[in-house]
């Protein structure tokens, strides 16, 4: 599997489709919430439902994509992708409309998001265990960062034509609709198109998948995965709300905010895949190199953020966020996936994977809540973040090797794994998932 097959095109399909998708609903979302007079909080709240459905699924999806192959599991991710976007943007045509009351709709919209928590890690898990499935170890961390790199695009393109898409007769509900519709035309391409079969899988046993989230080898890549997704929820949470407040200090109203808020995403989008697409192939980085400067960008960022008093430095500061994310996300997922056996990449898929919705359950909500307290406020809880993962970078065995079982302690023959059950060494002979 190369970087320019046709099944690397269509798993890049996926992760562009289901990123921008997500980024053009973060463009509207708090235009949404203004237009229903909701409180800010209730309305990052209420999209917890779907960060921990994302997060309690995540597991499963993992199972499913080795009991029932890779592409099945794309296809039901995508699926719900679609479902999603568009009850979603039903419910807020109904509400937006006056069909129904504001608080009917917007318990609607939560209900379709709790679609995409339910279903909607299917399809980056198997996309990432089929890469894992058909690359060697060396060229797994450039298949990896290429993989992002289609979220780092989708983040450019979801905010840049979300307001090409606000038409008359749908209004702030367009995007949804027409990312559906483009969702749908990326299903039946994978559909036809993808190839499935032809590897040998060995899948995890559900006692090593139970326990593996607190392995040796694993634990510190998850913490600090954690710990920089969390900061990054943080800031999409937060940043809708603070260019709305901003450019009313300025004296434009919210009719005219939504233009603003693109700008403020695609420059963090842009940056992201600027890393993605330009720093990393070119300096050739590993994981170890990759989450330190990821880690250092972002807590810059993140200053920036906390100091910001129009909306340039609003921008910048989120500029800086998301190129430290574009190091730190491919640096970690791959620091993971080499860490562990052929045999281990679906589960680790899924604990990627539940990262995210962990990193969404709480950490909008809290950000949210501190804004409207005191703007500087979120920024200066995620200082905290981030630095306590730029230690790990600095103090953790395991993120100092990258990933690389050749810098990291050798493992002992055999070692006690989770939930009582023994590890040993991977089995001569076996072969990559």
């Amino acid at each position: 599997m190369t970087l320019r097959s046709p099944a690397s095109l269509l798993l890049f399909s996926v992760s562009l489709i289901a990123a921008a998708g997500n980024m053009a609903l973060q463009a509207v979302l708090p235009l949404i919430g203004r237009a229903f007079a909701l409180p800010d909080t209730l309305v990052s709240a209420a999209f917890a439902i779907s960060a921990l459905l994302w997060t309690l699924s995540s597991p499963s999806w993992a199972r499913l994509s080795d009991r029932l192959g890779r592409k099945r599991v794309i296809l039901v991710g995508l699926g719900g992708f679609v479902a999603s976007m568009t009850a979603f943007g039903v419910a807020a045509t109904s509400g937006l409309e006056g069909w129904l009351g504001a608080g009917v709709a917007f318990i609607l919209m939560a209900v379709a998001r709790a679609i995409y928590g339910l279903f909607g890690s299917a399809a980056p898990i198997a996309s990432q265990a089929y890469v894992a499935d058909r690359t060697s170890r060396a060229a797994r961390t450039r298949a990896l960062s290429a993989l992002a790199s289609a979220q780092g695009l989708g983040t450019v393109l979801g905010p840049a034509l979300a307001p090409v898409f606000i038409l008359p007769f749908v209004g702030l509900a367009g995007p949804l609709y027409a990312f559906a519709a483009l969702g749908a035309i990326v299903l039946v391409l994978v559909w036809r198109l993808l190839p499935s079969g032809g590897v040998e899988r060995q899948p995890s046993t559900g006692q090593a998948h139970k326990g593996l989230w607190k392995d040796l080898r694993l634990r510190d890549f998850l913490l600090y995965g954690l710990l920089l997704t969390g900061a990054q929820a943080v800031n999409i949470g937060v940043i809708g709300f603070h260019v709305i407040d901003e450019l009313a200090a300025e004296g434009l109203g919210l009719d005219a905010a939504q233009p603003f808020i693109g700008l403020a995403l695609f420059a963090g989008a842009a940056m992201t895949l600027m890393v993605q697409w330009g720093l990393i192939p070119l300096l050739r980085l590993e994981p170890r190199a990759m989450m330190r400067w990821g880690a250092g960008l972002a807590l810059v960022g993140n200053g920036v953020s906390a100091l910001a008093t129009d909306f340039h430095s609003v921008v910048v500061g989120y500029a800086l966020l998301s190129m430290g994310m574009g190091f730190a996300r491919p640096g970690f997922t791959a620091g993971a996936s080499l860490a562990t056996r052929p045999d281990e990449q679906g589960t680790v898929a899924g604990l990627i994977m539940a990262l995210s919705g962990l990193s969404f359950l709480a950490p909008p909500v809290i950000g949210v809540a501190l804004y409207e307290w005191s703007a500087p406020a979120p920024f200066g809880l995620n200082l905290v973040l981030i630095g306590a993962a730029l230690a790990l970078c600095v103090l953790s065995t395991p993120l100092k090797g990258g990933g690389d079982p050749g810098r990291a302690p050798a493992q002992p023959a055999s070692t006690p794994g989770p939930e009582g059950a023994t590890v040993g060494p991977p089995s001569p002979g076996r072969k990559a998932v």
